[in-house]
């Protein structure tokens, strides 16, 4: 034992390391833990029959054509709208 250290701290650094060590094993576990879950839970969401499968792409795009009237209400809109009334 050294001279100029005192009892209580070589306790107090014996606890730390302790504690260090028994945090430490307990953070692996809970991360280890936590990856199966993580694993398990990926698995599980894969197969939910209920829900229907995602499209690859997106809808369909509907396009109509617009009259004349249609196209010059349109125009009279928009100048509306950039001259600010």
């Amino acid at each position: 034992m050294p001279e100029h250290v005192s009892v209580y701290q070589l306790l107090a650094m014996t606890l730390l390391v302790l504690v260090t060590l028994a945090w430490s094993a307990g953070l692996v576990l809970m991360l280890r833990r936590g990856r199966f879950e993580a694993t398990v839970w990926r698995a599980a969401a894969r197969s939910l029959p209920a829900l229907p499968h995602q499209r690859r792409d997106g809808p369909h795009l509907e396009t109509v054509e617009l009259t004349t009237a249609e196209k010059d209400a349109f125009a009279h809109l928009v100048r509306q709208l950039v001259t600010g009334r």
